[in-house]
């Protein structure tokens, strides 16, 4: 099938958060003697797994897997606090990439619980966002599924009820449940500013967009990526067939008839697409907003990286000033660059 034009979201791929965990993990490999373990996969992105693993970083489910001694990073979606004082008491070094919009969520729910709400996550069961979010109060908290509401949830008070959110949510998932709490609970309490990761709702705007404008929507991500389901699931509310793809040798003939797409993924994975679709009048991009944000490394990381940049500069290492991405500092490289680096 002959394939016109294909529109490419803009902003699309990696979020501060994921920049930033991304970037970490990646000093972290450059700073110590391998392996480095990192407590679940640090993005729930396939291809971005596989690139660590062959630079030597261990992914694992528990704490327990860990050799005592051994750096440990904890992932960008947040961990419950018994994985945090478990992996102080095991590793040497313990880096927590945690992206801070989820901590904003954590520190919600312990302040909630303190007062004596009943809190009501909006969530999805098994993803470790949730995971690490409902252990900060399992007693004061109860997951929701936003496809299936509030269901039979009760509240002790129906006055002091709390609502928030996983980040990766859709605003269309999350308004649903809002509104029907807001009917049951005229007193419940939100966040002043939304739980909803400003990325997660820029990616969705412009889906809804180039809705308006494709017959097609191919979303580049991984299967356990909920951002990435949330992109397709989007997709096919606003009417318009949408399949996600790992990469471009998952495109079938058969859906592309005439199609243009959007995608959101590392930047190779994106011209891939392109390459594959070979689209007669090339891509244009489809910009809905532009994104500044940027995430600072862990504390305990940027002080390792003080250090380094100290001893590069009085010489004390083989390293030579510029030699290394620390030089310039954290803001002026990329995640996509961190990628390039420990994949040649």
């Amino acid at each position: 099938m002959t394939v016109e034009r294909v529109l490419l979201a803009e902003p699309r791929g990696f979020c501060a958060g994921v920049e930033m965990a991304i970037k970490a993990l990646t000093w972290m490999t450059r700073i110590f003697d391998g392996p480095v373990y990192c407590f679940h996969e640090i993005v729930h992105n396939e291809w971005v797994v596989r690139a660590f693993e062959r630079v030597g970083v261990v992914f694992v489910d528990d704490i327990a897997e860990v050799p005592e001694g051994a750096p440990i990073m904890l992932s960008a979606h947040g961990s419950a606090p018994e994985v945090v004082e478990a992996a102080g008491d095991r590793a040497a070094v313990v880096i927590d990439a945690v992206c801070p919009l989820v901590t904003k969520v954590h520190h919600e729910v312990k302040q909630m619980s303190r007062k004596g709400f009943d809190i009501i996550y909006v969530g999805h069961t098994g993803h470790d966002e949730a995971v690490g979010t409902v252990a900060e109060a399992p007693s004061a908290i109860s997951l929701v599924e936003p496809e299936s509401g509030l269901g039979d949830f009760e509240a002790a008070d129906p006055e002091k009820v709390a609502l928030v959110a996983q980040t990766t949510l859709g605003l269309y998932e999350w308004q649903k449940v809002m509104d029907d709490a807001l009917e049951r609970f005229p007193k419940l309490k939100t966040a002043r500013k939304s739980d909803l990761c400003y990325a997660t709702t820029n990616r969705q705007d412009v889906v809804k967009q180039l809705a308006s404008e494709c017959d097609l929507v191919l979303v580049v991500g991984s299967h356990n990526s909920s951002n990435t389901q949330a992109l397709v699931r989007v997709s096919h509310e606003n009417g318009v067939a949408a399949h996600r793809i790992d990469s471009a040798s998952d495109i079938k003939d058969d859906w592309l008839t005439d199609a243009t797409t959007g995608a959101s993924a590392p930047d190779h994975l994106v011209q891939d697409v392109i390459d594959r679709l070979s689209p007669v009048h090339g891509f244009d991009l489809w910009r809905a907003t532009e994104e500044r944000e940027y995430f600072p490394l862990p504390p305990q990381l940027r002080a390792f990286v003080t250090t380094l940049q100290q001893l590069v500069e009085a010489g004390l290492t083989a390293s030579t000033p510029g030699s290394e991405p620390w030089i310039e500092g954290d803001r002026q490289w990329t995640a996509t660059e961190a990628l390039d680096l420990i994949s040649t």
